[in-house]
């Protein structure tokens, strides 16, 4: 598989030029560096994803640390490292890092291995690395050759802002000291240079700029001493949090109780399972996350470990130990928060879907009245797209090789699989919407929504619930991916088809990386356990019972329908505020502003969350996003005469994030050597 990317790169991708007006788009190089910082946010994505379910993209991470590789061998290289070249440093880092979620690695297998004996209908749930690394190319790419056509009507004519990667290509441009490609609102002729992949006019502003480019120069040579110390200052953050963050691991390695401190008294901390883990990593996710996602999240654990756990224990309903999944109060309110995302996912996803559909019937009309010439909005030269026989080629093969391997390993019908991809695309088009508005991909209610339908299309049969519950969320994760990468690629006028290059390289590389990781953790630490209570996998698990007709806890049925009946309610809310044209709001006696009505808007996710992982994780990350919120509010407070709030705020927010990175990676990076001590010792 490597020598036909390695084939299609060198014949398809534009290679490295000496010449001064056009940049390097696929270099190996930037792929290398790409794989390795890719490598290690994924074994930090499969640490935290087992612990308590987070992953994240780090694609602004990656462009950073990619920058800072290529600055530091600014000496020896013969072509300077450029944007578009960093644009497939990070989608190739991404594609890497991201592999444990979309290869169902933190959620879809360990669910599969806790079935009991009796559901498992004679079929081995516990794989072997040669089976693991079948599973990973049976769900990693059909998703990447659906999202490719997608562009085309997302990124290009609607031009929807896929957040995050509107916000690595801003990065990017800042690194690079490229003008800000949102900056003038027309996207589609903004790029770092014009190395022949933009097929346009030449126009009066493009004039304008040429006459005005000694000067421009000039400024760039003046700010230059300041744009290289930011982004060493940025690096600096980066590597020393990552420090502090690794410090903590090896302690927390040597001492346990560091991980669990009992700041609420111990009667609380040994009974109802209220600690603080001290986890610099955790505080970073908190600030990732934003203080609005942690209040929810806090909002459910009071409710969720405070409210509903005592009741259950208490009243006989769930008798066993607090933390245990089956007896105890933490397996009953798991349902709680089941039915909350549910609730909201599948009514976040009709609204999506009828926003689609609305969407699509009137640009069936609009086009029956335009001429094919209007049509055609594409703005980049057709050799450096992705041409149609690859993408559905490659969806078909993708898909025939996704059906074989589903029977092999698991023994679930051929035709089974391919209905489970069917339904896996148009859900992926809605995670893929949703994530271009909203910068949340919805792929857990995608996966549930596939889980229902398939309890009808194969009743009883847990395992094959689960493996297409796990096929809809890899295709909607691989597609949001490619489509946040895309986004990037195309403000900075990066060519698509190298992008997809270095997705299907990074896809193929992590599958082994991460199946060997898994394999070592599951080697190793108990999964579930002590330190790996994976409840993801547990929330799939129990949506695969419930579907299947298993009966509920005691009592916690009315519970579950009045906290699903109130999350039906809040998207439908969150909908309506954002289709109002008022700035402001009245809520009660306050005028506040609609996009703060809608930031602090509650999230059921969050809720669910807070709910089915234990205090201590949600805890430390309240604290962070806390932390990180009062200090941004501190510094503009006292730098009152900066006349551009809303860029110091930002500037603020990127470090921020960096540093946070550097916290998460950290604990993450550390945690897997000392892994890697304990196996081979």
């Amino acid at each position: 598989m490597f020598g036909r990317l390695v084939l299609f790169a060198r014949r398809h991708v534009a290679p490295i030029s000496h010449d001064v007006n056009s940049e390097p788009q696929f270099t190996w190089r930037a792929i290398i560096v790409g794989l390795l910082f890719g490598t290690v946010l994924c074994f930090s994505n499969l640490w935290f994803g087992l612990q308590s379910g987070w992953i994240s993209m780090m694609s602004l991470q990656a462009s950073l640390v990619g920058f800072a590789v290529f600055k530091a061998l600014e000496g020896i290289l013969s072509v300077p490292f450029g944007p578009a070249e960093n644009v497939i440093l990070q989608t190739t880092a991404v594609a890497t890092a991201t592999m444990p979620l979309a290869g169902g690695f933190v959620g879809i297998l360990p669910a599969l291995k806790m079935l009991d004996k009796d559901e498992t209908n004679g079929v081995r749930t516990v794989l072997n690395f040669g089976e693991l690394c079948a599973w990973g190319v049976a769900l990693a790419f059909f998703g990447v050759f659906f999202g490719v056509p997608l562009r085309r009507q997302m990124v290009v004519k609607e031009k929807l802002r896929f957040p995050s990667g509107t916000a690595t290509a801003q990065m990017i441009s800042v690194l690079h000291k490229r003008d800000d490609p949102t900056d003038d609102g027309r996207e589609e002729t903004v790029g770092p240079v014009d190395n022949g992949l933009r097929r346009r006019e030449r126009r009066a502003d493009d004039a304008i700029s040429e006459e005005s480019e000694s000067g421009s120069n000039e400024a760039h040579e003046d700010t230059a001493k300041l744009g290289d110390s930011e982004w060493a200052t940025k690096l600096i953050a980066l590597g020393g949090s990552f420090a502090i963050s690794g410090t903590y691991a090896l302690l927390a390695h040597f001492f346990p109780l560091l991980t669990a401190l009992p700041v609420f008294g111990s009667y609380v901390s040994r009974e109802w399972a209220w600690n603080l883990m001290p986890s610099p990593s955790y505080a970073g996710q908190g600030i990732i996350m934003g203080l609005p996602t942690c209040t929810w999240m806090v909002v459910g654990a009071c409710v969720g470990w405070g409210i509903l756990s005592p009741v259950a224990k208490l009243e006989g309903w769930a008798p066993g130990d607090v933390l245990d999944w089956k007896t105890g109060s933490r397996g009953w309110i798991l349902w709680v928060s089941l039915a909350v995302m549910i609730a909201e996912s599948t009514v976040s996803l009709g609204i999506v879907a009828t926003n689609e559909v609305v969407a699509l019937v009137g640009r069936t009309r609009r086009s029956q009245n335009e001429s094919s010439e209007d049509v055609d909005v594409e703005t980049v030269d057709a050799r450096f797209l992705v041409p149609g026989w690859i993408t559905w080629g490659g969806l078909a093969v993708s898909t025939a090789v996704c059906m074989g391997i589903m029977k092999a390993l698991f023994d679930v019908p051929v035709y089974d699989t391919l209905l489970a991809v069917v339904l896996a695309l148009p859900l992926a088009v809605l995670g893929v919407r949703a994530l271009g508005e909203t910068d949340l991909n919805p792929v857990s209610g995608i996966g549930k929504v596939s889980q229902v339908v398939f309890a009808g299309v194969m009743p009883g049969n847990l395992v094959g619930n689960l493996v297409a519950g796990g096929i809809a969320e890899a295709g909607a994760q691989q597609a949001g991916d490619l489509m946040q990468d895309l986004k990037t690629g195309h403000l900075l006028n990066a060519s698509p088809r190298a992008q997809f290059a270095g997705q299907m390289i990074g896809s193929v590389f992590s599958i082994f990386v991460t199946a060997g990781a898994y394999l070592l953790y599951s080697r190793v630490y108990e999964i579930p356990g002590e330190q790996f209570p994976v409840p993801t996998a547990q929330v799939w698990l129990d949506m695969a019972r419930l579907v299947n007709g298993h009966p509920l806890p005691e009592h916690v049925t009315p519970v579950a329908i009045a906290f699903a009946v109130l999350f039906v309610a809040l998207p439908i809310g969150a909908a309506l505020v954002g289709r109002s044209t008022s700035v402001h709001m009245k809520i009660g006696p306050w005028m506040v502003q609609r996009s703060t009505v809608q930031r602090w808007w509650p999230s059921g996710i969050a809720f669910a969350m807070g709910i089915y992982n234990a205090p201590n994780f949600t805890l430390m990350r309240a604290v962070g996003a806390f932390v990180a919120s009062m200090v941004t509010e501190i510094i503009v407070m006292r730098a009152q005469r900066v006349p551009d709030e809303r860029q110091l705020r930002r500037k603020i927010s990127i470090l921020a994030i960096i540093i946070a990175s550097g916290f998460v990676l950290g604990e993450g990076t550390l945690s897997f050597f000392i892994l890697l001590s304990q196996a081979f010792s």
